[in-house]
């Protein structure tokens, strides 16, 4: 693999079409995600109004903490906040089509950017399982938690167990890292219509 060096960005560039996750968490309580007031009467997997940029910090513990538009314009910059956020929404809308035509929808996803000399560049990964909720369309109900192709196998075990989200994480049983990967395999296998060579 070839890779460049990058200054990565501070903010992680969050985009979501469907209210699930800490979005849907934030909205329970004020009707709001991110700082940005949404109408009333939403449920969990509601279709958003329109796509939102919901931009994310690391906090010290290093688990995204959500921040509003003032705070992302606060870190970045103008220039650079309004371009990470046109690109993400851009970059979100050409994946959900796509994964539409294929019977996934994109719930959410993430991206990060970075810079080479002082040129800004999408960086890490892009529309993956790891990066994004993926739902099967044909069982996507308003009101209910949808199956996914993303990790949530392996976040419903670490649901389970007693353990406080520090390093080192506990080890997966066999069949949840098979079950997870089957996931992954399915969602290539729809998205590019091609089947995975191992």
């Amino acid at each position: 693999m070839i890779v460049r060096k990058t200054v990565p960005l501070p903010v992680e560039c969050v985009v979501r079409g469907y209210l699930a996750g800490s979005g849907w968490k934030e909205y329970a309580e004020s009707k709001s995600v991110c700082g940005e007031k949404l109408p009333p009467g939403l449920q969990l997997a509601s279709p958003l109004p329109a796509p939102m940029f919901t931009p994310a910090t690391k906090n010290e513990q290093g688990h995204d903490l959500n921040i509003d538009w003032t705070e992302c314009r606060r870190i970045l910059g103008d220039e650079t906040a309004e371009r990470v956020r046109e690109l993400s929404l851009r970059t979100y809308a050409a994946g959900r089509d796509h994964a539409a035509s294929r019977g996934i929808i994109v719930a959410d996803t993430k991206f990060e950017f970075g810079t080479v000399d002082g040129k800004l560049l999408l960086i890490d990964e892009c529309l993956t399982p790891d990066s994004s909720r993926f739902w099967p369309k044909d069982q996507y109900v308003v009101g209910q938690s949808p199956p996914s192709f993303d990790k949530q196998f392996v976040r419903d075990y670490l649901e389970t167990l007693a353990w406080d989200k520090t390093s080192p994480g506990p080890n997966l049983p066999r069949d949840v890292i098979e079950k997870t990967s089957a996931k992954y395999v399915e969602a290539f296998e729809k998205l590019t219509g091609e089947k995975l060579q191992f």
